[in-house]
């Protein structure tokens, strides 16, 4: 895309919290600019063969962050795509500085209540398992906001 190219970047990632429509966004994305579309929790789920909620279940969140970090790397380092990222991809070190250097990134800034409402019924979200989503949601945004709030576009 020559668009990417002028910018001096590879792909077109988007970031955010947990139903915050990374997926259904970056799948439009991909299609308004005819570019192929990755999202890393499929493709994790693909190479492990496993559900994430069964990935967190059998091998804790460590080996499931571990796995994220390598999976996001390949895909970050693709070109002419655009990626969606986990919610927690945005932890790694690694991750954030392939982003910052390759990707032009795409912040999907929504507020929390609205998250909790997306996501009341949802039984595909590992660290949403009976809990106060709200409270969950508060502490993830509250350790991630500063990495989140250095995209590109937000």
């Amino acid at each position: 895309m020559k668009l990417l190219k002028k910018i001096g970047k590879k792909n077109i990632c988007i970031i955010g919290l947990m139903g915050s429509g990374k997926s259904i966004i970056g799948e439009d994305l991909s299609k308004l600019y005819k570019l192929e579309y990755f999202d890393s929790d499929n493709v994790i789920e693909k190479k492990c063969n496993s559900k994430i909620n069964d990935i967190f279940k059998n091998n804790g969140e460590k080996y499931f962050r571990s796995i994220e970090e390598d999976v996001c790397l390949e895909l970050l380092n693709l070109e002419n795509c655009v990626i969606s990222l986990g919610g927690g991809a945005i932890i790694s070190q690694k991750v954030r500085n392939i982003i910052k250097k390759y990707s032009f990134s795409i912040y999907l800034k929504v507020d929390i209540d609205t998250l909790v409402k997306r996501l009341k019924k949802s039984k595909k979200r590992p660290l949403l398992q009976n809990t106060n989503n709200k409270k969950i949601l508060e502490n993830l945004y509250s350790e991630r906001k500063q990495y989140y709030n250095n995209a590109d576009l937000i």
